[in-house]
């Protein structure tokens, strides 16, 4: 009898484990700011438009809204061929559906 215990357990631990891990996933999901998308987005673009660079620091500078549109801009820096480099980048989107309108990089001092 002792034997049969043991699995329903077991198996009631580990089902509250899974219940718990995943709700804490989910909890840490909702937690990121909203400008995370929008810096992955402006590092893809500026790695695209640099290719083969790397980029060393990030900064969220600020959000601006508009009337139906937002704009999310960021500076990063990139070290390509032993040099540094700042981008300025702004992503502007359609502020309800979220759709990226225009990007714009600017090379500034590092």
């Amino acid at each position: 009898m002792k034997l049969t215990k043991f699995p329903l357990i077991t198996m009631s631990v580990f089902s509250f484990l899974l219940l718990f891990t995943s709700m804490h996933a989910q909890v840490q999901a909702e937690e990121l700011p909203s400008y995370v998308k929008w810096g992955r987005i402006a590092m893809t673009k500026v790695q695209e438009k640099y290719p083969g660079s790397e980029i060393t620091d990030y900064l969220h500078v600020g959000k601006e809204d508009k009337e139906g549109t937002s704009t999310e801009k960021f500076k990063l820096i990139i070290k390509q061929d032993k040099k540094e480099i700042g981008v300025n980048v702004s992503l502007t989107f359609d502020t309800r559906t979220e759709r990226l309108l225009s990007v714009d990089l600017t090379e500034t001092q590092p």
